[in-house]
């Protein structure tokens, strides 16, 4: 048995032997040959013109690329900003490396770049960068809205931070009412969001509306519950005893608008009649209705059509919002897709008063223009802290109150002791920039802030109550030197930031008594301030950078600016104007005459 087994032993391996001497199954070195090019990298995320909306300052991206090579891949670098965020040199696969799990935690509103960079085993490189966007949180603009869809391109709530479900094919009509777009009804298309966060005793919408008369009947907006009543009939909805449901129908060749709002026990009809027809051919119409724990009341551009008494709405099973169809929860009477035309629609989870109703109205359809070119910001100060382009008023913040005197109109804002107003950047972050003003001097303390756009200081977490960053937006402020005080502007430019000093010359004696006019402009190429309207300061600058800067603060450095104590200012400010542009010095001067 010993010897049967080493003879099949033997006869395995010289079988062996002979299959390698014949070639069968070898083990061969195949040369890979030259390497004749360099890494090729591909980014899928993000893309260029990638556009990251979310409600935090500062998030997370998670990256995702390839790169390949016709020989070996030695390393790979992932950079955002020129920063590293991740080095690769140990690879399953040489030759295709797939990459999406590289994160970075501190991306900040403003424009970034991705950047990959492969070397191959030949020291060969390759590089690729795209450039995208982390938008800024959109900050509402009225008390209480709780929606803002403009319609600039998506379908996107600004509020929420949340894109709408699209169902069917809607579009966009390549031009807004305000803005670049605005929706585009399309047949058997609409917009649905969750109604999670949007409902309360008191509700109000209002929006831009150019209607298409056909079909003569369509849905505009519905926040409705199933039919459960009419399980047989999916597709036959009209259970009305809790939600509204907003929509049109012909009316002797006009479009007739009604709204019908469920309170529980039963449905209330506000139907104006002819009061509430437009025509087919209206073109863009301004359309509202507010729903209270009293009445129910529908305007068409800011004048009411309908009204009626109401008991208060009930919003049972109402989880979905539709826009442009009464589908699919109001479709019995064929209230349908409408092909009409949509923008900037907002909700809001109060009653808006007529006032605040036309005052949106006004300001969407360019109400003030203001009296310069480039303007984007007036406020002066009449008895009120209302900014005149977008009609709202400032936070205010402890007690400032007003002068009783002025350079212009009925009163000025006077400073007073821990006290300031705020106001939202939204429209005011371009890439040039200017500000001017009326100005009368409280020189106690003898420092202090005056107009701040800056950022967060958040490397300071530990002590909030010191801000100091000033690689992002300006600081315009005062010191005292000599007998005055000398007027300061620092400007940030991302990687750091700039100082525009003027010395004795940009300074007023402490004790001045009258309104002088102050102004600073920012520009891709340099930064200037003016005293009445003379360049004080001024030097060379390479552009500013926004990353960060959501608030405006008037009248002092407080919030982010208040380190070295350029705290609240007592003085007096009057007709304040930013624009988009770098005013030159006779625009700054023609401001000044015009306000004299």
């Amino acid at each position: 048995m010993k010897n049967l087994f080493k003879t099949c032993i033997a006869a395995l391996v010289l079988t062996w032997f002979m299959a390698c001497d014949q070639g069968i199954d070898a083990i061969t070195f195949v040369d890979p040959g030259a390497d004749a090019s360099a890494p090729q990298v591909t980014i899928n995320y993000p893309l260029e013109g990638t556009t990251i909306k979310v409600l935090e300052a500062v998030t997370s991206i998670t990256v995702d690329f390839e790169v390949t090579d016709d020989i070996e891949v030695t390393k790979i670098d992932a950079l955002i900003d020129g920063k590293n965020i991740g080095s690769l040199s140990s690879f399953k696969d040489y030759r295709r490396v797939l990459v999406d799990d590289i994160t970075y935690d501190n991306l900040r509103d403003g424009n970034h770049e991705f950047t990959v960079n492969a070397t191959d085993i030949d020291g060969k490189t390759s590089s690729t960068t795209v450039n995208f966007i982390k938008e800024p949180a959109y900050v509402p603009l009225y008390a209480g809205e709780v929606l803002y869809m403009p319609f600039d391109g998506d379908y996107f709530d600004l509020v929420g931070l949340r894109p709408a479900v699209q169902v069917g094919t809607p579009g966009f009509t390549g031009e807004g009412f305000v803005g670049l777009d605005a929706y585009a009804g399309a047949a058997d298309s609409h917009l649905e969001f969750s109604t999670e966060g949007m409902l309360s005793d008191e509700f109000s919408a209002v929006f831009w509306y150019k209607v298409n008369a056909d079909p003569d009947r369509a849905g505009v907006l519905v926040i409705g519950p199933p039919d459960t009543e009419q399980a047989g009939f999916p597709d036959t909805q009209n259970l009305r005893t809790s939600g509204f449901r907003f929509f049109r129908e012909n009316a002797g060749g006009e479009q007739r608008f009604k709204l019908n709002v469920g309170s529980g026990a039963g449905d209330s009809w506000f139907d104006g009649g002819e009061a509430a027809d437009i025509p087919a051919d209206a073109g863009w119409t301004h359309m509202a209705f507010t729903i209270s724990q009293s009445r129910a009341t529908v305007y068409i551009n800011g004048e009411i059509v309908s009204q009626g008494d109401f008991d208060g709405v009930d919003w049972s099973d109402c989880d979905l919002l539709s826009i442009m169809s009464g589908t699919p929860r109001f479709t019995q009477w064929s209230h349908l897709a409408d092909l009409s035309s949509m923008d900037e629609l907002r909700m809001f989870n109060r009653e808006l008063s007529q006032g605040e109703i036309q005052n949106i109205m006004t300001v969407e359809a360019g109400g003030f223009v203001g009296n310069f070119d480039g303007e984007t910001f007036y406020m002066p100060f009449d008895g009120d802290n209302v900014e005149m382009f977008k009609d709202i008023e400032a936070t205010v913040i402890g007690t400032p109150s007003f002068a009783g005197e002025s350079v212009a109109g009925s009163d000025a804002y006077a400073g007073a002791s821990d006290s300031y107003l705020t106001f939202p950047t939204n429209g005011l972050t371009s890439e040039e920039f200017s500000a001017t003003m009326w100005y009368k001097i409280n020189a106690d303390p003898d420092r202090a802030g005056i107009l701040v756009m800056g950022p967060p200081d958040t490397e300071r977490a530990e002590f909030p109550d010191i801000q100091n960053l000033r690689t992002n937006g300006f600081r315009f402020f005062r010191e005292a030197g000599g007998d005055g005080q000398i007027f300061k502007l620092n400007v940030g430019r991302g990687d750091g930031d700039s100082w525009f000093d003027g010395g004795a010359t940009a300074s007023i004696p402490s004790d001045t008594a009258e309104w002088v006019h102050l102004a600073f402009t920012i520009s891709n190429a340099e930064c200037v301030v003016y005293i009445d309207g003379e360049v004080v300061a001024q030097g060379d600058f390479t552009g500013v950078d926004w990353t960060g800067c959501d608030i405006l603060s008037i009248g002092s450095g407080a919030p982010r600016f208040n380190q070295w104590n350029h705290l609240s200012d007592p003085s007096y400010i009057d007709e304040l104007r930013l624009f988009d542009k770098a005013l030159s010095q006779s625009e700054v001067q023609s401001v000044m005459n015009f306000d004299q």
